[in-house]
C-alpha cells in the first residue's frame, strides 16, 4: 500500500514553508513559493505528476509560483477569492526578493471556499477559513495525518500580522480563537507559513494566544 509523503520545503529564496503532499507519483503543492522553474526541475527529477496547488492566502509570498506552474501543467489552482485582488498588489513583495512579477493576465485561482476535500487519493483536507492577516485566510488540516498548516495566522511564537491589505485585528483574534475552539489532538503537527514548526501541545505551552485561552 502506498504511504503518503508530506515535505515541508523552503524553495530558494528561502523564506515561505511550502507543502508538497504526495500519493505515488501523484502530488499537490500548498504555497507554491518561489521560481516556477526550480519547481518544475524538482517536480522532473522526482517523477511527481502536480495535480493542483492550494494558497493559504493571497500575499505572493506564499503563491509567487502558482500561476505559472497551473499554466505549464495546465492544472488548477484555489485560493479563497476574497484573496484575489491581493495577487498583482503582491507583486512588490516579489521585488524585495528578486522575482519575476505575476503578469496582468495571470492564470486566475479556482475559488476555494470551507469544508471538507479529497486532495489525492486517501487524502482528505479539512478547509477553514480564518481571516484576520487577510480577508481570505484558510488553514489546511489533514485529519487522517494529523498535521495542519496555518498560513501566516498563527507562527510557532506568535500571531499573524494584521497591518497589510485586507488585515483586522478582531478578525485575526476571532480567527485564532476558532482555531484553539478546535481542540486539535496535543500530537498534531503544526506547518506555518514561515520559520519553524510545532506541535500543537507547543503551542499551548508556549505561544501566547494558545497560552491565554488555557
Amino acid at each position: 500500500m502506498q504511504k503518503n509523503k508530506f515535505e515541508i520545503l523552503r524553495m530558494p529564496p528561502e523564506n515561505t514553508n511550502s507543502l508538497l503532499v504526495s500519493s505515488g507519483n501523484d502530488c499537490v503543492i500548498f504555497d507554491a513559493w518561489g521560481r516556477v522553474s526550480d519547481w518544475i526541475e524538482l517536480l522532473t527529477r522526482r517523477g511527481l505528476n502536480l495535480r493542483a496547488i492550494y494558497t493559504t492566502h493571497g500575499h505572493n509570498d506564499h503563491l509567487s509560483a502558482a500561476p505559472g506552474l497551473a499554466k505549464h501543467y495546465g492544472i488548477d489552482w484555489f485560493l479563497n477569492a476574497k484573496d484575489v485582488p491581493l495577487i498583482l498588489w503582491g507583486n512588490q513583495i516579489l521585488d524585495f526578493w528578486g522575482l519575476p512579477h505575476i503578469p496582468d493576465d495571470f492564470v486566475k485561482p479556482r475559488e476555494l471556499t470551507a469544508g471538507v476535500r479529497d486532495i489525492l487519493p486517501g487524502i482528505k483536507m479539512e478547509i477553514m477559513e480564518t481571516p484576520g492577516h487577510s480577508l481570505g485566510g484558510m488553514v489546511f488540516y489533514f485529519p487522517n495525518d494529523n498535521i495542519l498548516m496555518t498560513g501566516d495566522t498563527i507562527f510557532r511564537d506568535g500571531l499573524g500580522r494584521y497591518d497589510l491589505p485586507g488585515g483586522d485585528t478582531n478578525d485575526l483574534h476571532n480567527s485564532l480563537d476558532k482555531l484553539v475552539a478546535r481542540n486539535y489532538p496535543d500530537d498534531t503537527y503544526v506547518v506555518h507559513g514561515h520559520g519553524d514548526d510545532s506541535m500543537i501541545g507547543w503551542l499551548k505551552e508556549n505561544n501566547p494566544w494558545f497560552k491565554r485561552q488555557r
